[in-house]
Order: C-alpha cells, then sequence, then structure tokens
C-alpha cells in the first residue's frame, strides 16, 4: 500500500509508504494521494488532516526518477491502471500536491525528513507544518536543468522572503529545518521522535473549532493572497457573514456563557 489512509477522531492520516525510495511519487502513489483528498473533502466527519512520510529519513524526495518523469517523457509506455490513468491526465499530479486543488480544510505537515523537490512543493498546500530538526528542504530542479512546474515560483516567494526563495530556487542547495522555521516556513521544529505528537496536538485543537467557521477562514484566506485591500475586504466579508447564520455560530456563544466546550455539528 503506497499510500496509508487512516481517520480517527475527526482527522485523516495520510502517510506516503514508499520508504524504500525516500516516498517519491510514482503514479500509484499520485493516484492514491487525489483519491485521499477528495475523501477528505468530501466526509463532513473529517474536520483536518496530517501528512507524513513513513520512515525515519524521508518526508517526501519528490517524482520517482525511475517511474514517474520517464512515463511524462514518453520514455516507456503504462504498465498498470495507476500509470494509464496518470498517463491520460498528466495533471492529476499538481492535483495530488494540492497545486491545483481547491482543498478548505486544515492540512497539517508532520515532516519526518527531508522534503526535496515534489515534496518541498507539497508542503505549500499545508497550513501548519512541524518538522523534525534532522529535516532538510530544497529544489533541486536547477541542477538538473529541469523546472519545478509543481508551484515553486509562484508559491515560495510568498510563503517566505523573496531572496530567500531565490536562492533556493537559483541554487538548488538544501535549507535546514532551522533555517526554515526562522524564515516563517515552519510552526515547529522538534526532535524526530515528537514530530507526529505535535502534530496532533494541532489538529486536536482545530478539530473541536467550528467547522464552517474554519473552511470559511482558511476559504478567505486563500482566496484574498494577491488580492487588492478593496476587493479582498469585500470577499472576506462574503465569505465570514454567512457563518454567523449557521447554528455552529449559536452553539458557540451558548457554550461560552454556559462554560463547556462546544458541540459544533457543522450545520
Amino acid at each position: 500500500m503506497v499510500l496509508q489512509f487512516e481517520k480517527r477522531n475527526n482527522i485523516a492520516y495520510l502517510t506516503l509508504n514508499r520508504p524504500e525510495v525516500h516516498n517519491s511519487f510514482d503514479p500509484e502513489l499520485m493516484v492514491s494521494l487525489l483519491e485521499a483528498w477528495e475523501e477528505f473533502r468530501d466526509d463532513n466527519s473529517l474536520r483536518c488532516a496530517i501528512i507524513t512520510g513513513a520512515g525515519d529519513n524521508s518526508f517526501c524526495a519528490g517524482a520517482d526518477l525511475a517511474k514517474l518523469i520517464p512515463l511524462i517523457t514518453g520514455a516507456r509506455v503504462p504498465k498498470s491502471d495507476a500509470e494509464e490513468k496518470f498517463k491520460e491526465n498528466p495533471g492529476l499530479g499538481n492535483l495530488a500536491i494540492l497545486r491545483d486543488f481547491e482543498l478548505f480544510k486544515p492540512v497539517i505537515a508532520a515532516i519526518n525528513g527531508h522534503a526535496i523537490a515534489g515534496g518541498m512543493e507539497l508542503l505549500y498546500g499545508t497550513d501548519i507544518r512541524v518538522a523534525s530538526r534532522k529535516a532538510s528542504f530544497g529544489l533541486r530542479e536547477a541542477k538538473w536543468g529541469i523546472f519545478p512546474v509543481g508551484g515553486s515560483t509562484v508559491q515560495l516567494p510568498l510563503q517566505i522572503p523573496y531572496a530567500r526563495a531565490m536562492e533556493m530556487l537559483l541554487t538548488g542547495e538544501l535549507m535546514s529545518a532551522r533555517q526554515m522555521y526562522d524564515l516563517g516556513f515552519l510552526n515547529r521544529v522538534v526532535e524526530r521522535e515528537k514530530v507526529m505528537e505535535e502534530a496532533e496536538k494541532y489538529a486536536e485543537i482545530i478539530s473541536k473549532n467550528g467547522p464552517i467557521a474554519v473552511s470559511a477562514i482558511k476559504q478567505s484566506v486563500k482566496t484574498n493572497l494577491g488580492k487588492p485591500l478593496k476587493e479582498a475586504l469585500a470577499k472576506e466579508m462574503e465569505l465570514g457573514m454567512p457563518v454567523f447564520l449557521t447554528e455552529d455560530a449559536q452553539e458557540g456563544p451558548r457554550a461560552f456563557k454556559e462554560k463547556r466546550q462546544p458541540v459544533f455539528m457543522g450545520k
């Protein structure tokens, strides 16, 4: 099973499970990952997701150079249903790494090891990131004469300062977890054995919050990035005001007044 997908306590757990090849993306993993995101999006019982990698060394090393890239370039023909599906829809990969997939539920990255190339690009679509102290981050594409088309030239300069983003993109050199934390790309840097524990702390807090409010907040942030201020504020009002008309919006203040934990139903 190249992707482990579990549901526990309103939280979806997605584990990239190809540790023998640094959890790199092959067509089967790409197809499975997209299907998992779709199920997470559509399951109203799931309020938050955690994505991680199997093993102690790598979160994800990007595309499998032996299986995925030759399929894209036409150097080999499809040999499985997943490869046929990927060959028929090359854009599937960008959906799987959340580049082109519209998702307004929160996603937490539990970065157990190195996040390189497509593994780094997968992180742009996550909202909170906890990393192992030993993790490293990088976009090596320029070193091999190719282009990081998973969103890096657009997303990375929005998420860290311009000059440091250009350093990563143009040199192809790796940065440490501590460097990425100092740049604001990571929320926590902890020992490897604490990564999932810290990620779950965030997930548990978020999963107890009002799901309609959480989704609308994320949608407003994602939708309004880069928009002119007046237009963005108008869109924020458009997305935010309907939240006040929900049953959850009545439950929250009621629970506060009664000094108890709110029970949100997503209505």
